[in-house]
């Protein structure tokens, strides 16, 4: 690849506030359609975490500018968050069209926080002529901060203090930088989190969801994207292990219902680590949209998701899927004999389980979507602890495929205030050696009277499986999934977080009785 140059250059979008850009340029004449990312973590790095570096692109005949966002970077400003960004991404948008280099057309990727400033502008701002938002969302609340509820407490804290770090690189302060530094690598954030975002970072949009999350009347912002932009062409990414999937597919929903025809691919990725091939999608993708002067748009959306065990690509009609339901029943001894839990089928659920919830040594979570290592993981080892109580199928006589977002509908109650419900979904494999986790979800329920029992739904993360014969699928449920959400201490006045004094020892009450277990088709309808 021959050498590409790259230059700086300063938009002025006040008095005082400048945004700044690195443009990478191809070799040879221009212009070019350029390829916009906005992005808050300095534009040296360009999120070559999880793409490839703007180099690449510019060799493919691209004109790259990636942009530090205001307040960020080299960037002039105050760093406000979400909140900036609709004003900024408009006078972005201008200012790359009117560069020399530039032939008009603007493409935009990114993840994440990148993905979010593709989505929202002021409005009358002509869109991009195509986006690649991915892993991201438009809801602060249930697609940014909280799960059921819940504070995403490693992903939240962890995201916090590496955007309060990048505060104090900017402010020179190297003893507060190397104080957050440390707490994440020796895991003292889970504990001392929430106080070094007070002091360093009170201010951050971080930090203000944290203190949201803990009022049950808190407002949360919507954003909402103009309805032109989401009738532009779209190449949405997802991964089943990202905790902003279910973002992702609000997007993908919201473009449809204005009738854009979106392109959905969900691919066997975790936040920051994909799947090959993810760099020559983008490329195909802008070449279309950029490059082609006759592009035929597809005639309905695409859809293209992984399915996680068989390991395979699957597209549009050829995802297919049934509503399932399943039953709970027990003798009551779920927690501790594998075998007295059953998840049944065309037979009424029944029994009464008690699981009993110390914060001492809290119910782990691992792999999924909320966890410090995300993916898919065998669970066989906390599935035998007593915390956990576990329901499973007889083997599966035939094969069949589950798609969709898991749910389960329980009566439950404590004799404490406050309490979670943690659910996890699995195939234990013929030999029963290996239980994958396909899909966790949680609950947080405050401010019962105790003992009163009520109807609890919890949602899981969205998923696609086949179940092979001789397989088995298996429901785990506990009190807690430490440190994917904070420990529940018990107590309504009590705030969940690490492990405290004040933690008490929970008993849940799970009735049984009319408990069911459903899969209803998403994707695949």
């Amino acid at each position: 690849m021959d050498q590409i140059n790259s230059r700086v250059e300063e938009l002025l979008i006040s008095e005082n506030d400048k945004l700044v850009s690195r443009i990478w340029l191809p070799k040879g004449q221009g212009p070019w359609p350029a390829l916009l990312m906005r992005q808050p973590y300095g534009k040296e790095i360009a999120s070559t975490i999880t793409y490839a570096h703007p180099t690449w692109f510019a060799s493919h005949g691209y004109l790259v500018i990636i942009q530090d966002v205001r307040g960020q970077g080299d960037s002039t400003g105050s760093f406000s968050g979400f909140a900036q960004e609709a004003s900024d991404t408009t006078k972005t948008l201008k200012w790359v069209r009117s560069l020399p280099e530039c032939n008009g057309k603007i493409g935009t990727y990114g993840f994440s926080y990148q993905g979010f400033t593709q989505l929202v502008a002021e409005k009358g701002t002509p869109p991009p002529d195509c986006m690649a938002p991915a892993m991201t969302g438009l809801n602060e609340k249930i697609h940014w901060s909280c799960e059921g509820g819940a504070y995403l407490w490693h992903l939240g804290l962890a995201w916090g203090l590496q955007l309060a770090a990048q505060k104090l690189k900017r402010e020179n302060n190297e003893f507060g930088w190397n104080q957050i530094r440390e707490s994440l690598a020796n895991h003292s954030y889970l504990s001392k989190g929430p106080e070094l975002l007070e002091t360093y970072d009170p201010k951050g949009m971080a930090y203000k969801w944290f203190k949201a999350s803990k009022n049950k009347q808190g407002e949360w912002l919507v954003h909402i994207p103009l309805k032109q932009w989401l009738q532009s062409p779209m190449l949405i990414i997802g991964g089943w292990w990202d905790p902003h999937l279910n973002g992702i597919l609000d997007i993908y929903k919201q473009s449809l219902e204005v009738g854009g025809i979106p392109e959905l691919h969900i691919g066997p990725a975790t936040h920051l680590k994909w799947w090959n091939g993810v760099q020559e999608l983008h490329l195909n993708f802008f070449n279309k949209h950029l490059k082609t002067s006759n592009k035929e748009l597809s005639p309905k959306p695409l859809k293209k998701i992984w399915n996680i065990t068989s390991k395979q690509w699957f597209i549009n009609e050829n995802i297919k899927s049934s509503v399932i339901n399943f039953s709970l029943k027990s003798t009551g001894n779920a927690s501790s004999n594998i075998n007295d839990g059953l998840l049944i089928t065309n037979k009424e659920s029944n029994g009464l389980q008690v699981i009993v919830y110390d914060p001492w040594r809290p119910t782990p979570g691992i792999g999924g979507h909320l966890s410090p290592e995300p993916g898919l993981v065998n669970r066989i080892e906390i599935d035998q602890r007593n915390d956990v109580a576990t329901f499973t199928t007889n083997p599966c006589k035939n094969a069949f495929d589950i798609e969709g977002i898991p749910k389960l509908k329980i009566f439950a109650h404590t004799d404490r205030e406050s309490f979670d419900l943690c659910v996890a979904l699995s195939i234990v494999n013929e030999s029963q050696t290996r239980v994958d986790q396909l899909s966790t979800g949680t609950l947080r329920i405050q401010d019962l009277e105790a003992n009163i029992s009520s109807l609890k739904e919890i949602s899981m993360q969205p998923l696609f499986a086949s179940i092979s014969k001789g397989c088995r699928l298996r429901l785990s449920i506990a009190g807690g999934c430490w440190p994917a959400i904070g420990v529940n201490p018990g107590l309504s006045m009590e705030d969940a977080g690490s492990p405290s004094i004040h933690s008490l020892i929970t008993t849940i009450f799970l009735d049984l009785k009319q408990a069911k277990l459903e899969i209803c088709p998403h994707l695949s309808k």
